[in-house]
């Protein structure tokens, strides 16, 4: 599984770069090397688009995996280099940003949206396959994921708009509900389906979700 992530407009990052001259580049070589968002080549490229804009890189490093301990011993290596400047522009999941922000002083810029957490399916191609909601309904519906696998979320379907097993929002993407449907069918589980869910609780674990192992 990984963080799917897309850049940020440059607009944007300028916005958040106001005030702040000399950054410091992050990026992750784990999920961003992947998603091509922020590996070595697009923070080279990042580079040379803040140095167009007149901002200085006081310097840049990929950290293997941003958003675990690795980023605190990545920051004590680069110090010099990140002391000298006014921000760490953080090309990772939010996860990582975070992980920059609690080891270091210095105002954090995200360079990335975090979209989803997600799998492969081929190179190059993602879907989303966890929500993370903390109420989770795959028993009853046969492994499928109804919230992230229909377009509308339906935890008690399909809707009325489904047709030939498609999606009205999207006609090319298969309705989730069929394939629900055609799974419980194949299980002789088909009872599940008449069993209603209540509205999902977004208070399920309080934010922030906290979790202990023992």
């Amino acid at each position: 599984m990984k963080s799917i992530t897309r850049q940020k407009p440059l607009e944007e990052i300028e916005q958040q770069l106001e005030g702040l001259e000399r950054a410091y580049i992050i990026g992750c070589g784990t999920c961003t090397t992947m998603t091509k968002t922020g590996g070595r080549e697009e923070v080279l490229d990042m580079k040379e688009r803040l140095q167009g804009l007149g901002k200085m890189v006081t310097g840049w490093t990929v950290i293997p995996i941003a958003c675990d301990e690795m980023t605190e011993a990545s920051l004590k290596e680069n110090d010099g280099a990140i002391r000298s400047a006014d921000c760490l522009l953080v090309m990772s999941c939010a996860l990582g940003v975070q992980k920059a922000g609690s080891y270091s002083g210095k105002p954090v810029i995200p360079a990335l949206d975090t979209l989803f957490i997600g799998v492969e399916d081929k190179p190059g191609y993602f879907h989303e396959v966890c929500d993370q909601c903390g109420h989770c309904v795959l028993g009853y519906t046969a492994g499928i994921c109804p919230i992230t696998a229909c377009h509308k979320g339906l935890l008690n379907g399909p809707c009325g708009g489904t047709n030939n097993g498609k999606c009205e929002i999207d006609k090319e993407k298969d309705c989730a509900w069929t394939l629900i449907y055609q799974r419980l069918k194949a299980q002789d589980r088909l009872d599940l389906m008449r069993k209603y869910q209540p509205p999902k609780n977004s208070q399920v674990i309080p934010r922030p979700r906290l979790a202990r192992i023992l």
